[in-house]
Parts: structure tokens; sequence; C-alpha cells
């Protein structure tokens, strides 16, 4: 029997799902299973539709010694083969009161090989969901299981949970079970079209290899939503990508193909319908393309085929390069001959522009003209301004203007009084 230990210290990486849909998947496939509570916020109770407020017996009565594994064991829903042992809300102190008990941490361990549960159950697997936490309960399932199944998400912070839990896990493999390993690490709520995840899933491979399933657990509302209902994914809804998924994860663990039939009782589908293109089609007619069942074909030469399709692409691809290489550089010497031939552009003649502004300084030199003209006609004679006065007063002494004659003293009948 194969005891797994689903572990992560970090909360909200999937281990609760994970144990359920897994455990529900192993079944499914014909492998008897039974899964154990060891969280005290017993999620894995009410995920199999459990009350963990009026379950008895349960684990925290397993611990304090008042009860068996195969007295608490009971069946998980309606999938035959498959049990859990429940947690009850009493879980949460069991550490404080189990603080001075001896051997503590191999309390599990020793529930385990005790040989009335398996006599009972004859389960090829057993599962712990773990809590989120590194204390007493954790140490006990590394304690009393071989393998561990790390789920994670593609994070930064997982990278650094992991860390410490391997620190404890080679702590525990020197002084309480050198048989422990990492056996398997699996990405839940995986997206592979974000930089981060892809960046997350390349460091874990270069650090742990193959250890790291390539199997991954996609986002799925139904994964979310099964718990509410007390089912497993199976039997609430079994053909979202979440049960597939679960599914190619059991065959991964028991080391078979992906491909494998999902269960004994699952119906084939029909071939896939492929389109064969018409006769005339192919010659350049219109008619519609024919849909004609596909034939199996082997795995050799589906991969010849496959073969045969990449290196066609690959020339198709060179030729569509070519051909656009050679219309550009033809596009490029056309352009460089129509430069060569085309008449040089004549720049506009002065005269033309000289042209048009001559009527607009003709209209000037005339509006000059008619402005010096107009004051000369309009001045009226000498003889009839007001204030114009004779030649010989304007030239005459000061004196004498004021006397108006040439002599001092002496008045002239013309002159007029200041």
């Amino acid at each position: 029997m194969r005891r797994i230990a689903v572990i992560n210290q970090k909360g909200g990486v999937g281990k609760t799902t994970t144990t359920a849909n897994l455990g529900a998947a192993l079944a499914r496939l014909g492998h008897r299973t039974v899964v154990c509570d060891l969280d005290p916020q017993c999620n894995l109770t009410v995920h199999l539709d459990l009350d963990p407020g009026t379950v008895e017996p349960s684990l925290y009565d397993l611990f304090h010694g008042k009860a068996a594994l195969v007295d608490v064991l009971l069946p998980a829903g309606e999938q035959e083969g498959f049990w859990i042992a429940p947690a009850s809300v009493d879980l949460a102190g069991a550490e404080l009161e189990l603080v001075n008990a001896v051997g503590r941490e191999v309390i599990l361990r020793e529930a385990f090989e005790r040989e009335a549960w398996q006599r009972e159950t004859e389960a090829e697997f057993l599962l712990v969901d773990c809590p989120p936490s590194l204390g007493l309960l954790s140490l006990n399932a590394l304690v009393a299981c071989d393998e561990l199944l790390v789920p994670l998400q593609t994070e930064f912070f997982a990278l650094q949970g992991l860390s410490k839990l391997v620190e404890i896990v080679q702590l525990v493999q020197q002084r309480l079970n050198p048989a422990l390993r990492i056996s398997a690490m699996v990405s839940c709520r995986h997206d592979p079209s974000t930089n981060l995840g892809r960046a997350v899933v390349a460091d874990i491979r270069a650090h742990f290899g193959e250890v790291l399933l390539d199997t991954v657990i996609r986002r799925d509302v139904k994964l979310a939503e099964a718990p509410s209902h007390g089912r497993t994914i199976f039997q609430y809804d079994p053909e979202t990508r979440g049960a597939a998924d679960y599914l190619s994860l059991a065959r991964a663990l028991l080391g078979e193909r992906d491909d494998a039939p999902a269960q004994e009782a699952a119906v084939e589908a029909p071939p896939p319908a492929v389109q064969v293109p018409h006769a005339t089609e192919r010659d350049g007619g219109a008619s519609a393309p024919v849909l004609m069942p596909s034939e199996p074909v082997k795995p050799a030469e589906a991969d010849k085929s496959a073969e045969a399709a990449r290196a066609s692409e690959a020339s198709e691809a060179s030729e569509a390069a070519k051909a656009a290489k050679a219309a550009k550089a033809a596009k490029a010497a056309k352009a460089a001959k129509a430069a060569t031939t085309a008449e040089p552009t004549k720049p506009k003649a002065p005269a033309t522009v000289a042209k048009r502004r001559a009527p607009k300084r003709k209209r000037a030199q005339a509006a000059t003209r008619a402005s010096k003209a107009k004051p000369a006609e309009a001045r009226p004679p000498e003889s009839e301004a007001p204030d114009a006065q004779p030649a010989e007063l304007r030239n005459a002494d000061p004196e004498s203007r004021a006397t108006g004659s040439d002599e001092p003293g002496q008045d002239t009948p013309h002159t007029r009084a200041p």
C-alpha cells in the first residue's frame, strides 16, 4: 500500500481539492483508496458531505487513543472503494493537549501499521490531507507516510514555502523516517498564459527535474463549486476539464499514459470527422468539401504523417518567404527605374511671379500720383490767404514790420494793425 501525504505549509494551493478528487479518481480507476483529514479546518470532511461538528468517532479520538482507524473510517459518498477518516472541530486543540505526550510524533504511524483497517478496506492508496503548517499534525503525517505529493501554485511565494518544506523533509529523513521522499509535485490552478507562471514552472523544474509532473490542474470553476454540494468533481460534473486533469494525475501516479481509458465502462466515442476536399475542388472547382470518417492511425504512421506535415509546412513557409522577397526586389527595381526615366521638374520662372505682382504695383503707383496731384489743385492763391503777407514785409526788419513802413515811425496806407 502506498501512503502519500498531500502537504504544503502554504494555504490555498489546492491540497484539500487534490486529496478529495485524486482519491475519487483512483477509486474510479479501480484502486481502493482511503483519505484522512488532518486539517483542523475540516475542509476535506465537509467536501465529502460530512458534518465535522457531529461526526464521531474522528481522528481527534484516534490521537487520544479512544478509537482505532478501523472505527473512524466512513464511506466517502457513493463511490465504491472510497473511504474517509473525518476530522472534528476538536482537532484544533490536539497539538496543545499532546504537548507532553510521549511519542506524540508517531501516533499516526502506529495507527496506520495496524492490520485491522487494512483487512477491512484492502486499500491500495492512503492519502493524508495535511494542515497548512508544519506543526505536530503535519509531523505525524511525515512520519507515517513514505511519499509526499506537493500541490503548488505557480507564484513567487510558492518557491519560498517549497524551500522551507524541503528543509523539514530532510530533517525528518535524518531522525524519524529515512524512507520519506518527495515523489511528485503538481501545479494547481495553472495558467500557462502568464509569464510568471511559465517562469516559476521553469525554475521549479530546474531544481527538482522530473519530480514536477507534466500533468497540471487547470483553473476550473466547477472544482470550486463541487465542495459546496458535498461532492467530488466526478459526482458533480464529470465532463469538465477539472475531472480530466485529476484522472490524468491519478494515471501519472500509477505510471500509466495520460491517453489511457478513464474507466472500464466508458463509451467509445465515434471517430472525428475529417474534411476531405472533393476532386473538383482540388481541380479548382467550387464544390463543397465532403465529410468522411477518419480511420484509426497507428502510432508510427501518425509520427510519419506529422513529420511530413511539418516538412510541408516548412517548405511552404520558405517558398512564401522567397516569393515575398522577390516581389519586394521587383518593386524596388521598378521604383528605381521610374526615378531615373522621369523628367526633372523645372522651377517656376521669376517673370511669372513678376507678372502676377505687376497689376498690384501699378495700382499703388497710380494711387501715389493721385494723392500728390490733389493737394496742388486745391491749394488757394497766396493773395486770397487770410494770413498771407507780402514778400516785402516777410523780409523786412521786425521793427519796420511792426510800424508798417520801411522807415521807422512812418505808416503806409496798406499797413494792417497788429
